[in-house]
């Protein structure tokens, strides 16, 4: 579709220009649709977000006669981090307001890395192995069959690991609530009074994942620009979606049953998404009867961050291209649906709708709204159409609407201000002025992190096994 999109842009840009502009006057109107419901979303997002960052959750919680009955499994997979970053998310667990006593923490290293492992944990255990109800270290063997090397590998075995523990405890599958987080993530300190308080009034907590509102602000004013503008890019996207739970999936940082984690034998340990992956499994494995509750409260990570601009460069591209490979769940989801006669038709065509069309415009977009665009306006101005009224008016009305669009940058701009931590002390107050324009490199941004990455990571899916991407571990680094 995304190749055949730019090859028919390209060719009737030639042939049939004027097709071309009536098509990009009509796609920068419905972008301009967009923008207004995505400030709409956003808007609202926003108010529950503060909301929910104002209430005392765990007071709500203790009106619950047997709240204590039930516990939370933090799962912390590792490859790499260094033991400030463990240390800043094992004290954010400590820092919350619901009781470190009831959380059991596995902390899941890789047995390739085990020289640089063995040592961090034994500094982790030694801090913190007191503080909860239960430490459990693991370390994820190399060479496991039918296995690819990256954090959803290393999750199934700690997961696996983590039943065993469990199971020895004695303790009831469904009053255990799963938290799956990167290692560098920081929870906000009412994240688990919040989660459990909506696991306890959920009328099926079961059949549930819990999306947080994802953050990369735990480095976000030393990154450089390129790499907040994009960082904000995914927060936005993610609490717009959070106010449209019904075609979302789990991304990034989650929460769960740990009985529905069982049911379907923990994250799959041969693909690149396993975060939002583990949602279709659950959706699959109960024939459709499964949602994603939204959370309006912030988990903090790391956005990228390298030695040098260049190497960060690289690997926020590297980073945006994993994201992106979420396209592989296309193929599964098709599968499945073809094989479940329990999941209905409507549910069948609005899940496969949604990821066709969020993969699609996150690959073609940019380049229609940026660039394509242009280009039949430069190559019908030397055709005898050029004298045309619409030929004349044409670059007229695409100012027009991009102008009207630039409501979702102010928007966008404004709203980064009021979610960024504290500004750190060497940092003078201009910077905040910096941190606004910043949001004039988002065309760029917006092509380059955002397009050819999603290009990039369907032509891969597209051209077979030998083309198809690994995990990458983002490497991050804060001064």
């Amino acid at each position: 579709l995304i190749w055949m999109t730019f090859i028919f842009s390209i060719v009737l840009s030639f042939y049939r220009p004027l097709w071309v502009i009536y098509f990009i006057i009509v796609y920068y109107f419905l972008w301009l649709l967009r923008i207004i419901y995505f400030v709409f979303y956003i808007f609202f997002s926003f108010i529950k977000y503060r909301r929910t960052q104002q209430t005392d959750w765990f007071a709500k919680v203790q009106t619950f006669d047997n709240w204590e009955d039930y516990y939370h499994i933090i799962y912390l997979p590792t490859a790499g981090e260094s033991v400030d970053v463990l240390r800043t998310t094992f004290n954010s667990l400590l820092n919350a307001t619901y009781p470190s006593e009831k959380m059991i923490v596995i902390l899941g290293g890789e047995g390739r890395m085990s020289e640089d492992f063995n040592p961090k944990a034994e500094i982790i255990k030694k801090e913190f192995e007191n503080k909860f109800h239960k430490l459990l270290i693991t370390v994820h063997p190399d060479g496991l069959e039918n296995e690819m090397k990256g954090k959803g590998a290393n999750a199934h075995w700690m997961g696996h690991r983590s039943k065993e523990l469990i199971d020895e405890l004695g303790l009831d599958y469904e009053k255990l609530i799963v938290s799956y987080f990167d290692s560098d993530t920081s929870a906000h300190q009412k994240y688990f009074a919040y989660l459990t308080y909506k696991y306890l009034t959920h009328p099926d907590p079961t059949k549930a994942s819990y999306q947080p509102a994802v953050n990369y602000n735990n480095n976000i004013w030393d990154a450089p620009a390129a790499m907040r503008v994009t960082a904000f890019g995914t927060v936005f996207w993610l609490m717009a979606e959070l106010m449209r739970p019904d075609r979302m999936h789990t991304f990034s940082s989650h929460s769960m049953s740990f009985k529905a984690l069982v049911d379907v034998n923990f994250w799959q340990k041969d693909i690149v998404t396993d975060d939002s992956r583990i949602f279709l499994q659950c959706f699959f494995k109960y024939h459709g009867n499964y949602t994603v509750e939204p959370m309006y409260i912030p988990v903090s990570m790391d956005t990228v961050m390298d030695k040098n601009y260049w190497q960060s460069f690289k690997n926020l591209y590297k980073q945006q291209r994993r994201w992106a490979w979420g396209v592989e769940h296309f193929p599964y989801m098709v599968s499945n649906f073809f094989k479940d006669n329990k999941i209905s038709l409507y549910k069948k065509l609005k899940f496969t709708f949604n990821q066709v069309e969020g993969m699609y415009t996150w690959a073609t977009a940019p380049i229609l709204l940026f660039l394509m665009g242009r280009l039949p306006l430069f190559v019908v101005s030397y055709q005898d159409q050029s004298s045309s009224v619409l030929v004349q008016n044409a670059p007229h009305i695409l100012e027009w609407l991009m102008g009207l669009s630039m409501i979702g940058l102010f928007v966008s701009a404004i709203l980064s201000l009021l979610i960024i931590p504290k500004k750190p002390k060497q940092y003078k107050r201009n910077k905040y002025f910096v941190m606004l324009l910043q949001w004039l490199l988002l065309p760029i941004t917006f092509v380059i992190f955002g397009s050819l990455p999603a290009i990039d990571s369907q032509t891969r899916l597209m051209l077979g096994k030998k083309y198809h991407l690994g995990f990458f571990v983002t490497p991050k680094a804060r001064k």
